[in-house]
C-alpha cells in the first residue's frame, strides 16, 4: 500500500477533530496532525457556541426557528457574500450538526435563552454551560481518544505532497529536523486562519490590522498560503471577528453581554464614540480608531446577569471591575473626567427612557437606563481570527478559481472562507466561526468517505 491513512486531518481543532471522528465512524482509516503542543485551536478560546436552526432543543423551549430563518439573519448583517450558498448550506446543517455533536459525541451543550447576541433574532447558539469553548474541546478529545484515532500533536505540516495535480498526503515536521511524508486518499485542512500572520492580516484585512491579536498562536495562514500555490480560489478575504471589549490587562473577555444588556463604552476622554449595539465584532475597529482603551460601563443588573458566565465571575474575582454608587466616583475610580462621565451618562440615560435620540443612533437598550451601583472595565479591542479563506463547494472540496476542485483536498473551519460576508467585521454573527469549523469539518469527512467508497 501506498498511503498511511485512508484520510489525514492536519489541524486539532473543532474542526479538524469533528472531521476524524465522522471520517473514523464512516469506517475509515484516519489520522490528525496537529503544530502547536495541544489540541484546541481557536475553538478552545471561543465560547463553545455553535448556532443552530430549528434544533430539538429549540422546539423543547417553545423557540420557533428554521434554516431559512437562519440565513436571512446571516444575510441580513453580512450583506455581501461570495458564496452564498456555503451560508445557505450551513443553515440548513446548522440543526443536524448540533444535535450530532450531543448524540453522537457526547458534547455538553445546552440551548442559551438569557441572550442571543448580534446576529440572531432568537435564540439558538448552544453552548457549554461554563461558556468556554476549551470545554467543548476536551469533548472532542475525548471522543477521539474513545475511538483510538492517533493524534499527533507538535508535528507541523510543511507542505503538501502534490502528484500530477493531486494531493495526496503531507510532509510533516516534527522539530528534530528529520521531515516525513504521511500520505492519504484523500487530505483535509482544519487549520486555524491567519490571524497571526501580520503580513498576510495587513494585506486583507487592513482596517484591524493594527489591533492586538488574541486568537491561537498557531493561525499562521497556512492554508491560504498552500491555496495560492495550488492556484485555489479564496472567498471573503477581508472578514475576520474583532472584539471590542477585551479586559485589559486581564485578557480575558469581557462579556458582550454588559453591553447587549444596555452597557456603554466610553474613551479615555469618558465620552461616548459610536452606537455600541453594532456588535462585539463590527465594533472592535471603532473602539480602536478612537485610542488604544475604552472603558465598559454597566450597572448591578446587568452584573448579575454576565455574572452567569464563568469567565465572567474570574474576571470578577481578579479585579477587573470598578464599582462605584454615583458616576464621579466611577470616574475618580478610572481615572477619568467626572463632570464629562456623569453628563454621558445621563444624556444616554434620557435616550433610553425614549425621552429623546440617542446621539449615535442606538435603539436597543436592554436593561437601561443604567442605575447605581455602577461597574467599569477597562477594555481593549482585539482581531481574534479571521473568516476569509479557501473556496470551497457544498462537499468541503477546495476549489480552482475555475471552478474545478482540487483532487483530493478538502477545507472546513479557519482554512475555508466563512460565511461572515465580505465587510470586514461587521457581517459576525455569534457562532459563525464554530459552526463553519464543525459543520465543514464533519462534510469533508462525509464527502471522502463517499469519494472513497466510488473509487473502491
Amino acid at each position: 500500500m501506498n498511503e498511511d491513512f485512508d484520510v489525514l486531518v492536519i489541524g486539532a481543532g473543532a474542526c479538524g477533530l469533528c472531521a476524524a471522528i465522522a471520517a473514523h465512524d464512516q469506517g475509515l482509516s484516519v489520522g490528525i496532525v496537529e503544530k502547536m503542543e495541544r489540541p484546541g485551536g481557536n475553538s478552545a478560546l471561543s465560547t463553545g457556541s455553535v448556532p443552530a436552526a430549528g434544533s430539538r432543543f429549540q422546539r423543547e423551549a417553545g423557540i420557533e426557528d428554521d434554516p431559512e430563518t437562519y440565513f436571512r439573519d446571516l444575510m441580513g448583517i453580512a450583506g455581501e457574500a461570495d458564496n452564498p450558498g456555503i451560508v445557505r448550506l450551513m443553515t440548513e446543517v446548522s440543526a443536524e450538526t448540533v444535535e450530532w455533536l450531543i448524540d453522537d459525541i457526547g458534547a455538553r451543550l445546552k440551548l442559551v435563552t438569557a441572550y442571543k447576541h448580534i446576529g440572531h433574532s432568537v435564540p439558538r447558539l448552544h453552548a457549554p454551560v461554563s461558556r468556554r469553548g476549551a470545554d467543548l474541546v476536551d469533548d472532542l478529545v475525548g471522543a477521539v481518544e474513545k475511538r483510538d484515532i492517533p493524534i499527533a500533536v507538535g508535528n507541523a505540516v510543511r507542505d503538501l505532497i502534490i502528484e500530477d495535480g493531486a494531493v495526496k498526503g503531507a510532509v510533516v515536521d516534527a522539530g528534530d529536523g528529520k521531515p516525513f511524508e504521511i500520505r492519504a486518499g484523500k487530505t483535509i485542512l482544519a487549520v486555524n486562519g491567519f490571524g497571526a500572520n501580520r503580513d498576510l492580516v495587513a494585506r486583507f484585512c487592513p482596517e484591524i490590522a493594527g489591533a492586538q491579536y488574541f486568537g491561537a498562536r498557531g493561525s499562521g495562514g497556512e492554508a491560504v498560503l498552500w491555496g495560492e500555490k495550488l492556484g485555489a480560489a479564496l472567498d471573503n478575504m477581508a472578514a475576520y471577528q474583532g472584539y471590542a471589549a477585551v479586559a485589559d490587562p486581564h485578557g480575558g473577555l469581557l462579556s458582550w453581554t454588559t453591553i447587549e444588556k444596555g452597557g456603554i463604552l466610553v474613551g479615555a476622554d469618558a465620552r461616548r464614540f459610536g452606537d455600541e449595539s453594532t456588535g462585539y465584532s463590527g465594533y472592535a475597529r471603532i473602539v480602536l480608531a478612537q485610542g488604544d482603551h475604552a472603558y465598559a460601563i454597566f450597572d448591578q443588573r446587568i452584573f448579575d446577569i454576565a455574572a452567569q458566565e464563568e469567565e465572567f465571575r474570574e474576571l470578577s474575582d481578579y479585579g477587573a471591575f470598578k464599582t462605584a454608587n454615583t458616576p464621579e466616583e466611577l470616574a475618580a475610580a478610572c481615572g477619568l473626567d467626572a463632570a464629562v462621565l456623569s453628563q454621558q451618562i445621563e444624556q444616554y440615560n434620557t435616550a433610553a427612557s425614549g425621552k429623546a435620540d440617542d446621539a449615535f443612533g442606538r435603539n436597543e437598550f436592554g436593561l437601561a437606563p443604567l442605575k447605581p451601583p455602577y461597574y467599569a472595565c477597562r477594555v481593549v479591542p482585539g482581531m481574534f481570527h479571521t473568516q476569509g479563506g479557501l473556496r470551497i463547494d457544498r462537499e468541503a472540496r477546495v476549489l480552482c478559481a475555475s471552478g474545478d476542485p482540487v483532487p483530493n483536498l478538502y477545507a472546513g473551519g479557519g482554512a475555508a472562507a466563512g460565511i461572515s460576508g465580505r465587510s470586514g467585521a461587521l457581517g459576525y454573527a455569534s457562532g459563525n466561526g464554530l459552526l463553519t469549523a464543525v459543520a465543514l469539518g464533519r462534510i469533508a469527512a462525509l464527502s471522502a468517505a463517499k469519494a472513497l467508497r466510488a473509487a473502491r
